[in-house]
């Protein structure tokens, strides 16, 4: 198996040899970057290319590693024993298989998405080495060992919001996705809006570069945000005049609650725009 990219996703060359280096050393892909820059998309297309089923786990705060090997529902047992259900005397009706359990035991190669593992408490990692490691765990509750029939395709995002411990990336291998530069942003929304008219993409992609380069934004806008405002701007045909100013001066730009999400990096830019407007 190798990927070569997709129709639909933008991968640059050393992500592409990222993702063909963990195939073929059989390890964990660990992708981080900025929320918003296609970690999560790049599981799933992967998974398409290679023609391979996707499980995904979404990590929560409250997420613990053993949902992703199985769950014992005694409750469920409890009540049915009492109930006199015949389906008590067989355990196995009340072990809930987790995305790990499903993944060792598919009868094809899977690829499986851990994602924004970063989310979940720190011990989190450190609870999955030996199943992420050696492919197998052992449910105690049917005295069963688990094994892989065919060793998974492991995707884990995680946006950095806390660290990761050492044995655990000691086991993975490592990718950072770095923001696209103009030239590749450019293809990711002609796969997007390939009907673009290129003079507006060429102003919105300098406006947007323009926002995102303002020192001190607290959340710098995103592609995924970038994608949403050229959505809007077509939706609501929006002209190239209001996206330039005559004299080139920092403008508002329309629909900018598309790009900035929170009210200290709103006030800093219209402040910027203020001043700049001031020193005419």
């Amino acid at each position: 198996m190798k990927f070569q990219g997709s129709e639909n996703y933008v991968a640059t060359q050393d992500l592409m040899l990222a993702v063909n280096a963990a195939i073929t050393l059989k390890r964990p892909l660990l992708v981080k970057g900025e929320p918003g820059t296609g970690k999560t998309m790049l599981a799933e297309e992967v998974a398409q290319a290679l023609n391979v089923p996707l499980l995904q786990w979404h990590i929560k705060s409250t997420t613990k590693a053993q949902q992703g090997l199985y769950e014992y529902d005694a409750v469920s047992r409890l009540r049915d024993s009492q109930l006199g259900d015949e389906k008590v005397k067989d355990i196995h009706n009340y072990i809930v298989k987790g995305v790990l359990w499903q993944a060792f035991t598919a009868d094809e190669p899977v690829a499986l998405l851990i994602d924004e593992i970063d989310k979940a408490d720190i011990e989190f990692p450190n609870d999955l080495l030996r199943e992420l490691d050696r492919m197998e765990f052992y449910c105690y509750e049917t005295r069963e060992l688990v094994r892989a029939k065919h060793r998974p395709l492991v995707f884990i995002t995680s946006n950095n919001e806390k660290e990761l411990p050492d044995a655990f990336l000691r086991r993975c291998f490592f990718h950072y996705i770095k923001f696209p530069e103009a030239e590749t942003m450019q293809k990711i929304v002609d796969v997007h809006f390939p009907s673009l008219k290129q003079d507006l993409l060429k102003v919105a992609m300098k406006t947007f570069y323009d926002v995102r380069n303002l020192p001190g934004l607290k959340k710098k806008p995103s592609t995924s945000e970038l994608i949403d405002w050229l959505k809007l701007l077509m939706a609501e045909d929006i002209p190239l005049e209001a996206l330039q100013s005559a004299d080139s001066k920092v403008a508002v730009p329309p629909l900018v609650g598309a790009l900035l999400k929170n009210e200290q990096d709103t006030t800093l830019f219209e402040k910027l725009v203020f001043m700049n407007q001031r020193n005419r």
